[in-house]
C-alpha cells in the first residue's frame, strides 16, 4: 500500500533516561513499554499497544476495567488522574500489596 510504513503497536523512541526491558518510559505524549534494555539517549523500541504487567504503584487496589495512568515522576503506572498521562485499563484486578499489575494499554495518543 502506498504511504504505509509499519505497523503502529511498537515505534522507536530515544530513551528519556536509562530504561530497562518491561519498563515503562514516556516520550512527548506517547508512554511505552521498553522492548530492550538501553542508555539514556540511545534508540528503544518501545510497545505502545498490548497486554503488559507493568510496575504498579504501591499501596493501590486496581479494578479490572479501571483507568491506568503512568506517573513520570515516579516511573510507574497508577489509578491517580492527577497529572498523569492514561495509557488505557487495568487487564486484571490487582490488591493493594502487589507490586505489579496488569495492563491493556490501548495505544492512543492523549
Amino acid at each position: 500500500m502506498k504511504g504505509f510504513i509499519q505497523d503502529g503497536d511498537a515505534q522507536t523512541f530515544v530513551a528519556p533516561y536509562a530504561v530497562t526491558s518491561g519498563q515503562g518510559f514516556l516520550v512527548g505524549a506517547v508512554v511505552a513499554i521498553a522492548q530492550t534494555t538501553v542508555a539514556s539517549g540511545a534508540n528503544v523500541e518501545g510497545a505502545v499497544e498490548g497486554v503488559f504487567d507493568v510496575l504498579k504503584a504501591s499501596g493501590q487496589a486496581w479494578t479490572q476495567g479501571q483507568k491506568i495512568y503512568w506517573d513520570n515522576t515516579a516511573k510507574n503506572f497508577t489509578n491517580i488522574l492527577t497529572s498523569n498521562t492514561l495509557v488505557g485499563a487495568a487487564s486484571l484486578a490487582a490488591l493493594t500489596g502487589d507490586v505489579v499489575g496488569r495492563v491493556y494499554m490501548d495505544g492512543c495518543i492523549r
